[in-house]
């Protein structure tokens, strides 16, 4: 095991029930671990947990989208493309936390090239967990997207199965060999994946460790990626568009309209 995976989760602990969740604002105010029963749901270390995606999810092609005449270049982070937006590389402000609740803010900055606010509140349950948020302007539109990208441990430890995926999806986007979509959508393939899939009555994605836990990820939202192409996790990443979504279906953020978007991860033993 890696020193990675072994450094200690530090941030705003809440807990409910036999359940604690823990958020590191000063990383990206991502869910740093996820204990039911005392057992670890979330890969450990500063690259993994859970983190939000914002302002934009998966990769954007080459780093570039448009905003009416104006073309803006973004800093490539996943060559020859930009991934998984900015707010997971910085740190977020408290905007009020309590014992089973709270809430987080950081304002967009270069690179990002417009001006806004986004919000993530976290409400934890003896049985669940609801993560909203939120992006704001008060100045000039742009397109954003949101989402979240988990990574749930493939196995759970002392001898059990590994987690298992279910998933009932409309559609496939189609990958192409730039790992963007093609445009083009197709009859959902077997995995392994790193896909991005559409579920027009809301995502509801079940993971289950047999004899040990099952968990669902359920949104509003119609686009979900899953990934499960790496030995130690899986990830069922909710989001509000499809990957390169800044350029193949932008969702403009205007002074009068924010860009919302809510998952929820509820669980049972099933010991």
């Amino acid at each position: 095991m890696t020193t990675e995976d072994t450094t200690e989760t530090k941030g705003v602990r809440l807990t409910a029930g036999d359940a604690e969740l823990t958020v590191s604002p000063e990383n990206g105010c991502r869910i740093g671990s996820l204990r039911i029963g005392g057992t670890e749901l979330l890969r450990q270390g500063p690259r993994f947990g859970s983190f939000p995606m914002v302002p934009w999810c998966g990769r954007t092609g080459l780093g570039r989208f448009r905003n009416g005449g104006r073309t803006h270049q973004l800093p490539i982070n996943s060559p020859p493309h930009a991934i998984h937006g900015t707010g997971r590389n910085v740190e977020w402000a408290p905007a009020g936390t309590g014992r089973s609740s709270a809430a987080f803010i950081y304002d967009l900055a270069d690179p990002w090239p417009y001006e806004g606010r986004v919000t993530q509140t976290f409400e934890l349950s003896p049985d669940s967990l609801t993560v909203t948020m939120s992006v704001e302007t008060e100045g000039d539109s742009f397109p954003a997207q949101a989402g979240w990208h988990p990574w749930f441990l493939r196995n759970l430890g002392d001898g059990g199965a590994d987690a298992e995926i279910a998933f009932d999806a409309a559609w496939q986007e189609e990958r192409g060999e730039d790992h963007l979509p093609t445009g083009r959508r197709t009859e959902p393939k077997p995995g392994p994946w790193d896909d991005c899939f559409g579920m027009p009555q809301g995502v509801d994605v079940t993971l289950t460790w047999p004899g040990r836990l099952e968990l669902k990820v359920t949104s509003r939202t119609e686009w979900v990626v899953v990934y499960d192409e790496q030995a130690e996790a899986v990830c069922v990443e909710p989001q509000s568009g499809p990957p390169n979504g800044l350029n193949l279906m932008p969702r403009l953020v205007t002074p009068i309209d924010p860009l919302e978007i809510a998952m929820t991860w509820s669980w049972r033993t099933l010991a």
